[in-house]
C-alpha cells in the first residue's frame, strides 16, 4: 500500500492498494461517513423537450463520495464503496445522488475520516507498505512457469515452453535456449517492480544458465535474485511444490507466505500433542477475541462466504486494536485451502482458554 498525506486536510491519507492484501486492508479501513474522493466514471443522459432520454454517455469525473457500505466484490481483489456524491468537478453529474466506487489494484483514491486516525489503523496502512515481492521461477530445459508471491497471495503466469526436443545436444530443428531465456526473462521484467526478489529453481543445471543470463541481460539488480536448492520440479507443478517446502520458509524468511505456513504447522503441533493454546472457526476465535487471547490470527477469504462480512471485519479490527497480528490468505492457494478447512479462520493464543 502506497500511503501519502493528500495535503486536502490534516485527517485525509492518500492510498494506493498494490495487491489484494491492501484491498482488505481498505475494506477494513473505509468505515461509514467517511470522505471518499476517487476518480470514476458515470453514464449521463440528456433528457429531450419531446422524447425519450437518450441512452446517455459514460464520462470521466472526480468524485468526493460520502460512504455508506463497502463490500468485498466475489474475492478479495476488488472494492465496492457506495454512497452519495457530495462535490463533483462534472457540472453534468448532480450532487447528493448515489453513486458506486469500484477500488482495485493500482487505484488511487483519497480517505478523509474527519478525525485523527487511530493508532491501529495507521498500523494496517503501515503494515501493508512493507516488504517486496517475490518472483519464482521454476525452471528446466523443457518448460518454465513464473509466479508472483504478495503478501500471502500467488498469481502464477502459464507455462513457458523452449520447443527442445530433450536430447542432450544441439539439432538443427532445436530452437536456441537463448531465446527460451530470453522469453523468460522478458516474463519477469513485466511483473517486476522495485525491491522484488527473484528466486530460480528447477532439476538440473538449467536454473544455474538462466541465473547467469538473467543476471547479465536484464537490469535487475543481481543482488536481488538468487538460486533455491532443494526443488527438482518444474513449471506450474514446480511453482506448487516450492510453496509447500522448507525450501520456501528458508528463502523467503520473514515475508507473510512463509510467517503465515510457519504459524499453521504450528497449530498443527499442538493439536498433535494435544495443547490448548489455539482456537478453529469463527465462533472459537471470536470467543477468544473478546477476551484478548489472541497473538496471530488467519483468516482465508472462503469465511465469508459462511459469515457476515461486516461482523468478520469488526472482530478482525478488534484483534488489530489490542496488538494482535492478522493475516489474510487466498483460498485459491494451498495455504488458504489449509485455513479453509480448519474453519476458515485459526489463531494462536496467547494462553490456554480450556
Amino acid at each position: 500500500m502506497i500511503v501519502k498525506p493528500s495535503g486536502i486536510s490534516h485527517n485525509a491519507l492518500m492510498l494506493v492498494p498494490e495487491d489484494a492484501d491492501d484491498i482488505f486492508t481498505l475494506r477494513r479501513i473505509i468505515e461509514n461517513g467517511d470522505s471518499i474522493i476517487a476518480d470514476t466514471s458515470r453514464v449521463v443522459k440528456q433528457i429531450k423537450e419531446y422524447g425519450r432520454p437518450d441512452r446517455g454517455e459514460r464520462v470521466k469525473v472526480r468524485v468526493s463520495l460520502q460512504a455508506e457500505q463497502s463490500q468485498l466484490d466475489a474475492a478479495v481483489d476488488r472494492l465496492r464503496i457506495t454512497g452519495t456524491i457530495t462535490e463533483t468537478d462534472n457540472e453534468l453529474v448532480s450532487k447528493g445522488t448515489g453513486h458506486s466506487l469500484s477500488v482495485q489494484s493500482g487505484d488511487k483514491i483519497v480517505v478523509d475520516k474527519g478525525r485523527r486516525w487511530q493508532d491501529y489503523e495507521l498500523k494496517m496502512l503501515n503494515k501493508s507498505g512493507t516488504g517486496g515481492a517475490f518472483i519464482l521461477v521454476a525452471i528446466d530445459t523443457q518448460e518454465a512457469a513464473v509466479a508472483r508471491v504478495s503478501g500471502t497471495h500467488v498469481k502464477v503466469i502459464p507455462n513457458i515452453y523452449s520447443g527442445q526436443s530433450g536430447k542432450r545436444y544441439q539439432t538443427k530443428n532445436n530452437p536456441s535456449i537463448d531465446t527460451f531465456f530470453s522469453d523468460i526473462g522478458k516474463t519477469i521484467a513485466s511483473i517486476h517492480t522495485e525491491g522484488d526478489t527473484v528466486l530460480i529453481f528447477g532439476p538440473g543445471e538449467t536454473r544455474r544458465r538462466f541465473f547467469n543470463s538473467i543476471a547479465s541481460k536484464t537490469e535487475i539488480p543481481k543482488e536481488s535474485i538468487k538460486l533455491v536448492e532443494g526443488v527438482d520440479v518444474a513449471g506450474e507443478d514446480g511453482i506448487f511444490v516450492f510453496l509447500r517446502s522448507a525450501a520456501m520458509k528458508e528463502a523467503m524468511g520473514a515475508s507473510k507466505l512463509a510467517s503465515v505456513s510457519s504459524l499453521l504447522d504450528q497449530v498443527m503441533l499442538m493439536v498433535n500433542r494435544g495443547e490448548k493454546k489455539f482456537a478453529m472457526g469463527l465462533k472459537e476465535v471470536s470467543n477468544a477475541a473478546g477476551l484478548k487471547a489472541i497473538e496471530t490470527a488467519v483468516f482465508s477469504d472462503s469465511i465469508f462466504t459462511t459469515a457476515n462480512e461486516d461482523e468478520v471485519v469488526k472482530m478482525l479490527n478488534s484483534i488489530e486494536s489490542y496488538g494482535a497480528k492478522t493475516f489474510a490468505v487466498d483460498s485459491s492457494t494451498d495455504i488458504g485451502l489449509r485455513v479453509s478447512s480448519l474453519g476458515g479462520i485459526v489463531a494462536i493464543l496467547r494462553y490456554a482458554l480450556r
